[in-house]
């Protein structure tokens, strides 16, 4: 009539990890059973990070006068262990498995560590609680062992049990309220309980020879101390009481009441002396009713009782009574992970405690943002607290390892809690992006101012001496350079990372070429005035389209190749900052990107060899020299770009592209047209062409 002792086990593990209690010590007897429990529940306590602080084996033998102490050889035995397990050991929580005895043997142990410690150790100081965890097969009657030992079961304060489920039945306070030792001369359990409670003889009893007042048979239960007997029904009362019902049900179901005289004679042969009780088990393994408290009482497949535990906190008192309060439940019929029912505010804890509930690990809990760091040659539960690595953080005492956040946020200084991350790109209300608008619109209108010079003198000898032409082109060109840099400018979209790369990129290619275009022009043009020259058919406009077709049509198959295989698009990285989400433009492909610069890159150096070779051809508007210099400072701004873009993240990578792309663009506008523009506007006097042939002679 009790439950599986393996669901105890389970109780007893739920109850230790609804605490936290991670560094427990086992206390139990040294026989077959408590040996059997330490295969059980060792297995299960490594299973949930558990660690046994200690495993001591309790060995005694308890002899009439109930001192388990009789030799020298016991006492030292009792304390060294006493010392081990309760004074060494930091664990709060020890669980203690077996009998009554093993509460008398701890009792007696404490009394004598006690003397040795007074005698000799008074410095010491004996632990001021413990939480006691018993299972279900130790009744506290600790009356006795108190009287016996001298000691105050106040140490058992606040120990938590596991106790067979009980119910007061309707009954029982008026059967305990009147009770009789003369009820049946044959019931020797009531005279003996009767003697020894209230230190009387009753006639006829071995007991008169102890006691020399006479029992009156009008003493009353309910005046007797709680720790010697209890008013209320118990779990191992219950359990008898249980047991009896069963037994009526299942002979009621053998012998029905009404059954016909043939069926009365069978009942006489069966009952009594000839039934055996193999006739009766078939019954009880089928039995299920209800008792007078509401249960239902049902036994399992096994033969055992379909019921759980009751979790009872002990309440003791200094005149030396306890009670014993309902604080939890353990119902193995509820949802799994759910068993374990506790009420802790009705728990009453041991006043030498400084917390509630009482810690018991191996060391004190490692603060949010710091990890657990294994100490050699210690048990797992055992560590130091180490900070959290760089990039991760640990909000929580138990945490054994430090986590990285979540994506999209970072841990704080502390390490101890995670931040949402910022986004990070150049945004319009920037001081980079204001700086860079103005200074991009400002080129524009520049741009534009030039261009308006030259078609307004297109007429004049400056602007017709280098193909006007090929002029406007590279004016416009500029231009287009100059506004593309504001598609760099905001949150990245697909509208703007789609065509921003390749834009700029056939844009230079376009200016470039044209720069190529008037260089090569002017080499030709010198040559063709050598008399008897056949370079002359080659000279004139068409080789100069030609080659500025020819050296942009390259580099827009590069772009087309470029969008058609792996086309630059938006994208989020999480990782290169650790406070912030830096929304770019991914490339697509880093090869393509680079094939776009490399090109640029060949065009520039083309045309700077071919102008640096022509910048001391006699010519009064020779423009060699400018597209020399022209070409130094773009390729000086583009070698530069590629370690300072490699080495920055974020927007201050796009606020280096869209700086060399200014600085490369402003570069070309003011080297080859400033001197022109000087020329037109404050010099109109040498912007003809008898200058122009006075300076050739």
């Amino acid at each position: 009539m009790v439950p599986n002792e393996g669901l105890q086990y389970q109780g007893i593990i739920q109850l230790l990890l609804y605490f936290g209690w991670k560094w427990v010590g086992l206390l139990t007897p040294d026989n077959e059973a408590g040996e059997h429990f330490l295969q059980i529940i060792e297995p299960m306590l490594y299973k949930n990070r558990i660690c046994s602080a200690f495993t001591e084996k309790i060995w005694y033998h308890l002899h009439v006068t109930g001192n388990m102490f009789d030799t020298v050889d016991d006492v030292v035995r009792g304390s060294k262990l006493f010392t081990r397990a309760f004074i060494m050991s930091k664990a709060n929580a020890v669980v203690i498995y077996g009998g009554s005895q093993s509460i008398a043997w701890l009792l007696n142990a404490a009394k004598t560590m006690m003397v040795t410690l007074l005698i000799y150790h008074p410095h010491i100081k004996l632990p001021e609680g413990k939480v006691w965890i018993t299972t279900a097969q130790i009744d506290f009657t600790l009356h006795t062992v108190q009287k016996n030992t001298g000691i105050n079961i106040q140490m058992f304060h606040g120990a938590l049990s596991f106790a067979i489920h009980s119910k007061e039945t309707h009954s029982f306070q008026d059967f305990i309220q009147h009770v009789n030792p003369y009820w049946e001369d044959g019931d020797g359990f009531i005279k003996d309980l009767w003697e020894q409670a209230f230190g009387c003889s009753l006639s006829n009893s071995t007991a008169s020879k102890y006691f020399y007042v006479t029992c009156t048979g009008e003493e009353m239960l309910e005046s007797l101390p709680a720790s010697f007997f209890e008013m209320s029904m118990t779990g191992h009362s219950y359990s008898i009481y249980n047991a009896v019902y069963a037994l009526a049900h299942a002979l009621q179901i053998m012998f029905p009441a009404g059954a016909n005289h043939k069926g009365t004679e069978s009942r006489e042969r069966l009952s009594h002396q000839n039934l055996k009780p193999w006739q009766v088990q078939s019954f009880l393994q089928r039995i299920s009713f209800n008792n007078s408290a509401g249960d239902e009482i049902t036994l399992n497949e096994y033969g055992e009782l379909a019921a759980g535990f009751d979790i009872t906190n002990l309440v003791t008192f200094r005149n030396g009574s306890y009670v014993r309060v309902k604080v939890g439940r353990l119902d193995p019929q509820a949802p799994p992970g759910k068993e374990l029912t506790i009420n802790a505010d009705r728990i009453k804890w041991h006043s030498g405690f400084t917390q509630e509930p009482p810690l018991s690990i191996c060391n004190a809990n490692c603060r949010p943002g710091y990890g657990k760091k294994k100490k050699e040659g210690e048990k797992f539960c055992c560590y130091d607290c180490d900070p959290c690595p760089h990039e991760t953080f640990s909000n929580d005492k138990e945490i054994e390892i430090c986590a990285r956040c979540p994506a999209g946020q970072y841990p704080n200084e502390g390490q101890d809690q995670c931040i949402p991350k910022t986004a990070n790109f150049l945004g319009f209300d920037e001081t980079l992006a204001i700086v860079s608008t103005f200074c991009a619109l400002l080129f524009s209108l520049i741009t534009i101012l030039v261009l308006g010079i030259f078609v307004k003198h297109r007429d004049t000898a400056i602007v017709k001496a280098n193909n006007r032409t090929l002029t406007y082109i590279l004016l416009l060109c500029l231009l287009l350079c100059f506004l593309c840099t504001l598609m760099f400018i905001g949150k990245p979209r697909w509208v703007t990372c789609l065509p921003r790369q390749t834009s700029f990129g056939i844009i230079f290619s376009v200016a470039l070429s044209s720069i190529l275009a008037k260089t090569v022009s002017v080499v030709l043009a010198f040559m063709a005035t050598k008399p008897g020259s056949r370079i002359r058919r080659w000279v004139g406009k068409k080789l100069a389209y030609t080659i500025v077709l020819s050296g942009s049509i390259v580099q827009v198959g590069i772009c087309v190749l470029w969008l058609a295989t792996s086309p630059p698009f938006p994208d989020l990285d999480m990782h290169s900052m650790n406070e912030e989400i830096i929304i770019l433009c991914n490339e697509g492909s880093v090869l393509m990107f680079y094939c776009v610069l490399g090109y640029m890159g060949f065009l520039a150096i083309i045309s700077f060899t071919v102008a640096f070779l022509a910048r001391k051809l006699p010519d009064s508007f020779n423009e060699a020299k400018f597209i020399t210099f022209s070409m130094l400072v773009f390729c000086s701004v583009w070698l530069s770009f590629i370690p300072t873009y490699l080495s920055t993240k974020g927007k201050y990578m796009v606020a280096v592209e869209i700086f060399s792309i200014l600085a490369s663009s402003a570069g070309l506008l003011a080297c080859l047209f400033f001197p022109k523009c000087y020329i037109i506007v404050m010099r109109p006097e040498l912007n003809n062409r008898e200058q122009l042939i006075r300076s050739k002679a």
